[in-house]
């Protein structure tokens, strides 16, 4: 791992524990086992590592929602395959969901320009844009629709998280809770 990567993974760890306000990067430096010097010579500041980190992983989360669309696929499959992937990404990477949902309600999103936040949805967008063009969703607002995306599967894994189920059930509520969705956006 490079000196930069250990620094990324230990101020996901220390901001998601401490948030961005209770972690000194000199508390980031020390625990990644560089020294400040190096902390700073890959971000001059910490808000730089602060956006960096988000862009980061939202690029990957870009990347990987792109690489399982299949454009042959019927909207309603890629919709279902984006919200399933969407859900058990955030369960495999509570840290780096945590932080993503931190980052959106602070003052670190003004710095997020328009054109980089629709990088990050681009691949949700798209099929958003399919099914609205298609007539297969309601006739909203992308961004509208993304929001709905986004909470749904923000609420399905709070629920996940605050129970214990068995790995079966907690596919069934996965699916369930895509349905709900879907019955939610779908055109008729």
């Amino acid at each position: 791992m490079s000196k930069q990567e250990q620094i990324q993974a230990t101020a996901l760890r220390l901001f998601v524990a401490d948030g961005f306000h209770g972690t000194p990067t000199a508390k980031i430096a020390a625990q990644a086992g560089v020294a400040n010097g190096t902390l700073f010579y890959h971000y001059k500041t910490k808000e730089d590592l602060v956006v960096a980190l988000y862009n980061k992983i939202q690029d990957e989360q870009a990347a990987n929602v792109q690489a399982i669309v299949n454009k042959d696929d019927f909207v309603s499959i890629k919709f279902r395959n984006i919200f399933i992937y969407s859900v058990n990404w955030a369960l495999n990477n509570r840290d780096k969901f945590y932080y993503i949902q931190q980052f959106k309600f602070s003052p670190h999103l003004s710095q997020i320009s328009p054109q980089t936040q629709q990088q990050h949805t681009v691949g949700y967008f798209a099929v958003i844009d399919e099914g609205i063009r298609k007539k297969l969703l309601k006739q909203q607002p992308v961004s509208l629709i993304i929001s709905m995306f986004n909470g749904h599967v923000y609420g399905i894994y709070q629920y996940l998280i605050a129970n214990d189920f068995e790995p079966a059930e907690k596919e069934k509520i996965i699916n369930d809770g895509y349905e709900m969705l879907w019955d939610m956006v779908k055109y008729m």
